[in-house]
């Protein structure tokens, strides 16, 4: 073998050993790829569920606090700082006042009395539109 043989054999890959590698790579982002996406989205349902678990507890334990639930016009807010209209308020019910916006970096809805119980707390979901399937679906504590 000549020097220019040996060269030529040791500079690098082949064009078709590239396309092989790209084609794989394709083949691997085209299956693996929608599902990552997936379980994205799925994971601020996921979040917003147990974030609604946690306000929900909050209120509980301001409830136990109080005598009762905090009213529209207090909102989540005195989960966090004391209301005027409050004896016994031992807060604050949550640890970071972030906890009451959901993963789409809206604020979290309250309603008292709420539709589906004493108090509602929910979220409308990554499209901002009450109903909605998928990522678009309500999530609440009921």
């Amino acid at each position: 073998m000549t020097r220019n043989d040996k060269a030529r054999r040791q500079a690098g890959f082949t064009l078709i050993e590239l396309l092989v590698v790209l084609a794989i790579l394709g083949l691997l982002a085209a299956v693996v790829g929608p599902q990552v996406l997936k379980y994205l989205g799925s994971s601020r349902s996921q979040a917003a569920r147990v974030q609604v678990q946690n306000i929900t507890a909050g209120l509980e334990l301001y409830r136990l606090d109080t005598g009762r639930y905090p009213s529209d016009a207090e909102g989540l807010a005195a989960l966090m700082a004391a209301p005027a209209a409050a004896p016994g308020w031992n807060g604050p019910y949550l640890r970071r006042a972030e906890g009451l916006r959901d993963p789409w970096g809206r604020p979290y809805l309250y309603k008292m009395p709420g539709a589906h119980g004493e108090a509602d707390v929910y979220t409308l979901g990554a499209d901002g539109a009450e109903g909605g399937t998928g990522e678009d679906q309500d999530v609440g504590n009921w």
